[in-house]
């Protein structure tokens, strides 16, 4: 009975996350001074030469019909909401037009996921593996050493990181690309040696700056858990420190690290933008900066909404699991 009652109230607010984050997707592009449609209208006329003010308003009429972009806000916004809850199609894209947004997305999410998916679990394991070791052992000059190195490296935004390894590994000794091009296709050694090639710079860009958190805050929590009373009757007894670090400090220090993996994992979608674009990766922060420069409505729903969902759902499952993974936590 107490689970079904949890069960209900996390799904209705995950419902309630969806429907506020589709909402605000929908609302936010229309606020952007520029009009796709007038644009891609100046853009024809341009390429077409001059055109009589009725083919010109026709064409209007029929891109705003087929953009879903004709009637009233509220109206926009109904069809909107029941395309994307019912068939998932969030309508053809106006800057590639006539692809559809969701060809684009299937075509982008692989990379995104590929990318930040593999680095957010790296930089978690590194860097927790790092902490526990630095926390426990704090005295160590190896564990001092590697430390030091998080807290230089924590601070440093992710892009300027990235900025410093274009500028060494691509300018000053050209051994990456600097712009993403893989060879061949297929399952073969040369497609995905390419792939692995082109991928080394952003994804070491994200490994270091990211494992530092995990470093400090890990370091921290292994401190304090050092000094709990369960820890020195374990020390009493006579067991080594390996084992009290395996068997008592990190089953209970993990837990938070486990649901601040899932929210980052939740959330890769936040640091995909300025990396994406600064080494030319084609994942879904290519496509949302090309939405916005293009004002394209629907590329900028399609792909927002697919991380507003993927937040949304890392979450409510990790509301479900949790309590397993804590037997102290209880449904209520």
């Amino acid at each position: 009975m107490k689970f079904g009652k949890f069960l209900l109230s996390r799904i209705a607010t995950f419902l309630l996350v969806i429907f506020i984050g589709v909402t605000t997707v929908f609302f936010v592009p229309r606020l952007m001074p520029n009009d796709p449609v007038e644009a891609m209208i100046g853009q024809m006329t341009s390429n077409a030469g001059s055109m009589s003010p009725e083919a010109i308003e026709q064409m209007r009429e029929s891109m705003n019909s087929l953009f879903g972009l004709d009637g009233s806000v509220l109206h926009q916004y109904l069809d909107f909401f029941k395309r994307v809850v019912i068939s998932h199609d969030f309508g053809p894209s106006l800057s590639a037009y006539p692809t559809p947004v969701m060809q684009m997305i299937a075509r982008a999410l692989p990379w995104t996921l590929g990318l930040m998916l593999t680095t957010t679990v790296l930089s978690w394991l590194i860097g927790n593996l790092i902490g526990l070791l630095a926390g426990f052992r704090k005295d160590k000059p190896l564990s001092k050493f590697l430390e030091g190195i998080a807290i230089v490296m924590y601070p440093i935004p992710y892009y300027i990181f990235a900025l410093l390894l274009i500028m060494f590994f691509c300018y000053l000794l050209p051994v990456f690309p600097l712009s993403f091009v893989v060879q061949g296709e297929g399952f073969n050694w040369v497609h995905i040696k390419s792939i692995l090639w082109n991928c080394f710079l952003p994804a070491l860009s994200l490994v270091l700056v990211g494992f530092g958190w995990w470093v400090i805050s890990m370091k921290t929590m292994v401190s304090n858990a050092k000094e709990e009373e369960y820890v020195k009757f374990a020390r009493l007894k006579g067991l080594g420190e390996g084992r009290i670090m395996g068997r008592y400090v990190m089953p209970n220090v993990m837990l938070p690290q486990v649901t601040n993996l899932a929210l980052q994992i939740g959330g890769i979608f936040n640091g995909a933008l300025v990396t994406e674009i600064l080494f030319g990766f084609p994942g879904l922060g290519s496509l949302i900066y090309q939405g916005i420069l293009q004002s394209d409505y629907n590329l900028i729903m399609g792909t927002i909404t697919i991380s507003v969902i993927s937040v949304a759902l890392t979450t409510f499952v990790i509301d479900l699991l949790y309590p397993f993974l804590d037997p102290r936590i209880r449904y209520s």
